[in-house]
């Protein structure tokens, strides 16, 4: 199907981004506007041609980039002259180097690539912590094989705040925001009226509350989209997902997902200052009911309850207001004294697989505490190594998020000794 037809199905609710995911979006490149084309992938791309070579927005994975590369040089065969980094994830900043063979090639002028001034540091953390990054990425995606880089394209510029310049006669405006990340950056192009957003859009509930990632920055993130909507653009092109094409479109897009983030914060920055724990903070904050039917809001990536730890985090620390958790018990001891005072682990095991019996959202939250203690406190019982994989394999079937399913599903794997 053509990526614009498909994107205003889903803009209609005639599809939904349950069964097309914003983070398995593939096809055809396509021209959006004069100039203009949108890769669809992974983590998408954008080319802009000018009379002076290409612009690229984003570049691929270290597995996508060969395909994108292909489809841009089958729209346009001009020599790449630049390539902003909308973020330093490693979806977006692998395919520099197949530009720069060609180009060494041809004779051409090397691109150069922008990005923002934080930028340099994360990939400086990448390699720190290569090791993490790969295990919980491993986890996250279920590829069992994914190999976390070692080795990066640096820019060979950054900016602070705002960056204009031109490639040929194309006019481009560079915004630093924060967001998902702290180098975040936002590529305009008033001429053509396209607003490249990166991951700050990306047709899910915001990626503001991953659970195995590093801080990310709802509040400012809800301003940033507000800014965005303010440019009115005619064309929104994300770094996952599909365009959205039409200002009043591209606008109630921008601001209804700033409302929706505001909403989650304002909620829990209250209930803090309430003096609440972090349980009782998890238990009454919702997502703004009249935005739940939204598209481009569904929590199929991220969702609300992950936002809300985060927001935890970034004003309040690590602790959860249990004093019990401040200085804990190891968790095997802990699962060791319920298991006694509830009679074995079996007896723990087999209430968890009575309440994930139920099916409801609360008894498997229920069953995957008693089924997590009874294996902590028995690890090596073959039935209770079952039990623990049948009920994170229905947590998993029942969870509509990358993140959780990512999670549950690896936890099951585990319960029986394989790793991916």
């Amino acid at each position: 199907m053509d990526v614009l037809e498909l994107a205003d199905r889903l803009w209609r609710g005639e599809a939904s981004t349950a069964q097309h995911h914003p983070v398995l979006a593939g096809g055809e490149i396509c021209e959006i506007t004069d100039g203009v084309a949108f890769v669809p992938s992974f983590a998408n791309a954008v080319a802009v041609a000018s009379d002076d070579g290409l612009l690229l927005v984003d570049t691929g994975s270290p597995i996508s980039a060969p395909t994108i590369f292909e489809q841009v040089r089958r729209w346009n065969t001009s020599r790449l002259n630049t390539a902003v980094f909308s973020h330093g994830h490693i979806d977006h900043v692998f395919g520099v180097g197949l530009f720069e063979d060609e180009s060494a090639q041809q004779r051409w002028r090397a691109p150069r690539v922008l990005a923002h001034e934080h930028l340099p540091a994360r990939f400086d953390r990448y390699v720190l912590t290569a090791g993490y990054n790969e295990v919980v990425n491993r986890r996250q995606f279920g590829i069992d094989n994914l190999v976390w880089p070692r080795e990066y394209r640096y820019p060979d510029e950054t900016y602070r705040d705002i960056h204009e310049f031109h490639v040929g006669d194309v006019a481009v405006h560079l915004h630093h925001e924060k967001g998902e990340t702290d180098d975040a950056t936002v590529t305009w192009l008033p001429a053509q009226r396209v607003l490249c957003t990166g991951d700050l859009f990306v047709w899910s509930s915001p990626n503001a509350g991953n659970p195995q990632k590093v801080q990310r920055y709802p509040r400012e993130w809800a301003a940033a989209l507000r800014r965005m909507a303010a440019l009115e653009p005619e064309f929104l092109l994300s770094g996952h997902g599909l365009p959205i094409v039409g200002a009043a479109r591209v606008t109630q897009a921008l601001e209804e997902t700033a409302e929706y983030l505001e909403s989650i914060v304002d909620q829990t920055l209250a209930l803090m200052n309430a003096g609440a724990r972090l349980s009782q903070v998890l238990e009454s904050v919702t997502a703004p009911a009249h935005l739940a039917g939204r598209p481009f809001l569904q929590p199929v990536y991220d969702e609300p309850e992950f936002i809300v730890h985060n927001v935890w985090r970034l004003y309040g620390g690590w602790w959860d207001g249990n004093p019990a958790t401040l200085k804990p018990a190891p968790e095997r001891h802990l699962a060791s004294e319920v298991a006694a005072l509830a009679g074995g682990a079996t007896r723990l095991a087999a209430r968890a697989e009575e309440l994930a019996g139920a099916g409801t959202d609360e008894a498997l939250r229920l069953a995957g505490h008693l089924i997590e203690l009874a294996w902590l406190a028995t690890p090596e019982d073959d039935a209770i190594q079952d039990a623990r994989q049948r009920i994170f394999t229905q947590r998993a079937e029942a969870a509509t998020s990358t993140m959780a399913r990512g999670v549950f599903t690896w936890a099951a794997r585990e319960s029986r000794g394989a790793r991916f």
